[in-house]
């Protein structure tokens, strides 16, 4: 069964726009057997050109139900259908957030009429929905309206149907994979099931040995391009060595990193070997030299047992990152061991360094501007709680640092916390603190803002 869905909304962002209409076909890959349409009420004003595009007007909308009054509706109009639409990310998302805002997980198998298009009748220059049906003679009543766009995509579907005789393409691009690449004990019962949420996942073999641990803030997403990889041999050789997949789901993506990390280390799955090793090979580290000035160089992390600023997996990445901060903090290219010579580097005799390479600037004004790069990946506070949304609602995903080391993660009732950090403390599973996790947390602040930081007095 497919459902051919078309929305108009009051913009393109899922995020923060919201639905205006809805048109909801339900086929049964010979006829249509349903239809539903209404427009929505989306609590918010409709922009003029938005008006100009669809005719929907806000007069139009005031009095129609609002989503959470047809959700309902939808949910049973779409339960065991394929979710069919012209450019099917687009419709897919704004319903996703729709329901999102109401507290449920909405999931459904996707095809897009629109990829289905290239590849069942290729060689046209535009497959917008008002193109493709105007060189295929299919008429398009109401455009740019919900029911009238989804008619044209239901007869569109029908058409590629007629030409996907063995039902190659379609019965791919339905479930997202095509079964006759994979393991045959995998289930598509336990891909179905598969959520569109952030966590932890498992691949096993048949003999039931973990090969594989992931994590990801789309747990389905993820696992389905692992199901359609074919670009390297170890790859292929996976995809077909999967019989079952499991899944945990985290709500926090950094706990979800720091548990990867963990169980990889733990487990030594097959094939995550490079992260049995190490997630990185190369530092970024820091001494103070014989003058005074603080240097900066790279170097493997087998060869030092102090904690990096930073760690990359190629000398190249290290280095380019490094090059980055030189110019931005004015730092010396000798002394951060980039450009080895006994005199001035390059930087001095172009009037972008101050002399330090050549004890012209002194240590004490130099170092304050090296300070600045160590503060930068540094911890802003010695012990915190790092807090974020976990996995249901009214849920905190906790992290502690205590003295700079990583104690270990949980999860507690939103009510419960109450802003007495002895209660966050009490939820807490121990974790090993490594070189690993440390840079997993440093660079999840530093690049994440969807968390809270508590300080925690020791």
């Amino acid at each position: 069964m497919y459902t051919i869905i078309d929305i108009e909304t009051t913009g393109g962002n899922p995020a923060s726009e919201k639905i205006t209409e809805i048109a909801v076909i339900v086929h049964d890959g010979q006829k249509i057997v349903k239809e539903f349409s209404t427009l929505i009420n989306p609590e918010k004003k409709i922009p003029f050109h938005i008006t100009n595009l669809t005719g929907i007007t806000n007069e139009m909308v005031a009095d129609a139900p609002k989503f959470y009054e047809v959700a309902r509706e939808i949910v049973e109009l779409t339960q065991d259908c394929t979710f069919v639409a012209h450019n099917v990310s687009f419709d897919y998302q704004f319903i996703k957030h729709e329901y999102k805002r109401l507290g449920y997980d909405f999931v459904r198998n996707k095809l897009c009429t629109v990829q289905l298009s290239r590849k069942l009748i290729p060689g046209h220059p535009s497959y917008s929905l008002g193109n493709i049906c105007s060189k295929l003679n299919i008429e398009i009543n109401d455009r740019h309206r919900a029911m009238g766009d989804a008619f044209a995509t239901t007869r569109l579907f029908e058409l590629l149907l007629q030409l996907d005789n063995q039902n190659n393409y379609i019965n791919t691009s339905t479930s997202g994979y095509n079964k006759k690449d994979l393991h045959p004990a995998l289930s598509p019962e336990i891909i179905d099931k598969l959520p569109e949420k952030t966590g932890v996942y498992y691949f096993y073999n048949d003999q039931h040995e973990l090969i594989y641990i992931g994590k990801s803030r789309n747990i389905r997403t993820r696992i389905f391009m692992h199901l359609n990889n074919f670009s390297t041999k170890k790859a292929i050789e996976m995809r077909l060595n999967i019989a079952d997949i499991g899944f945990e789901i985290t709500g926090s993506e950094l706990i979800s990193l720091l548990k990867e990390s963990d169980e990889i280390k733990q487990y030594k799955p097959l094939y995550n070997r490079a992260q049995r090793r190490s997630v990185s090979q190369f530092g970024l580290f820091y001494y103070n030299d014989q003058k005074g000035y603080i240097r900066f160089t790279i170097t493997t992390t087998k060869e030092r047992e102090d904690i990096p600023l930073m760690v990359f997996n190629s000398v190249k990445s290290a280095r380019s990152y490094l090059h980055s901060l030189i110019d931005e903090y004015e730092l010396c290219q000798k002394l951060c061991g980039l450009y080895p010579s006994i005199g001035a580097c390059f930087h001095y005799e172009i009037a972008q360094c101050k002399g330090a390479c050549i004890d012209k600037e002194p240590a004490n004004e130099y170092n304050i501007r090296a300070m600045q790069v160590i503060d930068l990946h540094n911890y802003t506070h010695e012990s915190f709680f790092i807090l974020e949304n976990g996995r249901i609602e009214n849920e905190l995903a906790v992290v502690l640092v205590r003295n700079k080391k990583y104690i270990g993660y949980g999860y507690l009732c939103g009510e419960y916390y109450k802003g007495d950090i002895n209660n966050l403390t009490e939820c807490l599973k121990p974790y090993i603190d490594n070189r690993d996790v440390q840079q997993i947390i440093k660079n999840y602040i530093r690049t994440h803002s969807n968390f809270q930081i508590v300080p925690m007095v020791n």
